[in-house]
């Protein structure tokens, strides 16, 4: 019998929109996932043929991930370096990643250490201004959530972020709301988030009042 899928900590259907919109990923691109986790988006992206790798600090997950999808090839880390050379990926994911960071500089200049020059880094992560409404609910604290959601940021602060990094980000419009959002919403909040969601659709807020960022970013560097 096929096992459970493992748990999922992001928006699977989402992210990958969000993949096939930025036109990126082709077969063999040499892509390297911080943060698989269970690793169904590092399968999908094998599956797609790219070149794919993956990092990831906990170990309970990378276990998960090959008892499910079999020996994928995710490497544990201990903090933010990475353990590859320079100019080793044309292009980096994180997804729901970022904003667990303490040390974002120090992320960011990995990411572009092994990164080729004129490569990409494709992010996706919680928008500050709509996460810190969803974690207080959730947590039903004003603090607690801070110890792990320690790295937010609206769009406009990513975009600044990234560029004195040397990358040019470019924002993407992708819809959330679909089977995993409202049931994460249920979930946390309840009827009464069940009906705000039914209210105001996040999908047709302005970009800077989406619940998640998606952001593609190029390396500036020349090839």
């Amino acid at each position: 019998m096929t096992p459970a899928l493992p748990q999922q900590f992001g928006n699977l259907e989402a992210n990958l929109q969000f993949v096939r919109d930025t036109g990126i990923i082709r077969p063999g691109v040499r892509l390297l996932e911080i943060g698989s986790g269970t690793g169904a988006m590092l399968h999908a992206l094998i599956e797609q043929r790219a070149d794919a790798h993956g990092v990831e600090l906990r170990q309970d997950l990378i276990d998960e991930a090959q008892r499910h999808f079999g020996p994928l090839p995710i490497e544990r880390v201990y903090g933010t370096t990475l353990p590859f050379p320079d100019d080793s990926f044309e292009v980096v994911a994180s997804f729901d990643v970022f904003e667990h960071i303490p040390d974002t500089d120090a992320h960011l200049a990995e990411v572009r250490r092994v990164l080729q020059p004129g490569g990409w880094y494709v992010i996706q992560t919680p928008n500050r201004y709509t996460n810190v409404v969803f974690e207080t609910i959730r947590w039903r604290s004003f603090t607690r959530f801070r110890e792990d959601h320690c790295s937010l940021h609206s769009m406009s602060e990513l975009l600044a972020r990234l560029r004195q990094h040397g990358f040019e980000p470019h924002a993407y419009d992708v819809p959330v709301v679909n089977a995993f959002f409202k049931q994460k919403v249920r979930t946390y909040a309840g009827w009464p988030g069940t009906l705000a969601l039914a209210l105001v659709n996040p999908d047709r807020l302005p970009l800077s009042w989406r619940t998640n960022l998606y952001i593609a970013a190029q390396d500036r560097r020349q090839r």
